[in-house]
Formats: C-alpha cells, structure tokens, sequence
C-alpha cells in the first residue's frame, strides 16, 4: 500500500467536477492530519463526508512531526500550519505529497518530498485504465471550465491533454 499526505485543494478540484470518488481507484492510502480534516474540510459542505466515506484516512502527528512542521514554520513564512504538517508527515514518513499549492510544492522539493497534484492523479488514473477516455476528458473539460474559480490549474497543461485526445480522435 502507498500512503499519500493529503492537502486539502486537489479534493477541492475533484470536488468541484464532482468526481471526488476518482482519486480513490488508485492503490493509495490518502492520510491528513485529523484537526486539518476537522477544520479545512468544511466548505462545500459535502467535502469532509464525501472523502472520509470514500476512505481518506484522519491520523494523528507523530511528536517529530510536530517539531519539524513547527521548524516548516520559520523556514517556509507562506505556509499554514496544515499545510506545514502534510508537508512533516511527508517527509518524516518518507511518502508522496498530494497538493496544487504553490508554496507548499515549493517547500515540498526543497525538502526532497516528491509531489502530486490533481493534473498527476488524473494521469495515473488515465495511465493505469482506472478511468476511460470519456471520463478523463470529462475530468479535464471540468477543470479548465473551472480554472480560475475555484480550480487553479496551468492552464496550458489541460489544454495540451485535450490537443492530445482530439488530434488522436481526427
């Protein structure tokens, strides 16, 4: 099993195309930091219910966690306190960063924490015939309708996904 360190916006994104169900096909153990779970995953109101029922996984902070997301703090002024511990616990526990945030991605190579967003997830999931052509352009068609609002994705990343799936449909 792979355990993944959750932030919480790429569960904005599948939220916000209503697929939230899909990152859960993959062969991963999302985990985030229980009071994050409590407290970032309030709004839309589904969001806590809709991840927790399709397996996200509340943990609890080590004490070296706490020390380095504390040390995160000093080094790295952009974060939040969340996104200091998902950051802690990737790199403690030696797992994946799941997050579209800049200056948590950021942080997360300075520290050598290898990251994944939404565009990644959804790769895999393409890659690894989880999901079907339809769906994955649906996915993609999703977000960049949404780009802007509430999703902030390269645009040009989702574009060139779509080029793809056309030029090969011609």
């Amino acid at each position: 099993m792979i355990f993944i360190s959750s932030d919480t916006n790429v569960w904005i994104d599948f939220m916000t195309i209503g697929k939230l169900e899909l990152p859960f096909r993959l062969p991963y153990t999302y985990l985030m930091y229980y009071e994050a779970v409590e407290n970032e995953l309030l709004s839309p109101p589904d969001l806590k219910s809709g991840l927790t029922d399709n397996g996200l996984v509340p943990t609890d902070i080590t004490i070296d966690e706490f020390f380095l997301a504390e040390e995160y703090g000093r080094k790295y002024l952009k974060l939040s306190v969340y996104d200091r511990i998902a950051l802690a616990v990737a790199k403690n526990r030696n797992i994946i960063l799941l997050t579209g945030d800049a200056a948590l991605r950021k942080a997360a190579r300075q520290e050598n924490v290898t990251v994944i967003g939404t565009i990644a997830v959804l790769d895999q999931l393409w890659n690894t015939n989880l999901i079907t052509e339809s769906e994955y352009v649906s996915c993609l068609n999703g977000l960049l309708a949404n780009n802007g609002k509430k999703v902030r994705l390269p645009k040009t990343e989702l574009e060139a996904r779509l080029r793809m799936f056309k030029k090969n449909n011609q």
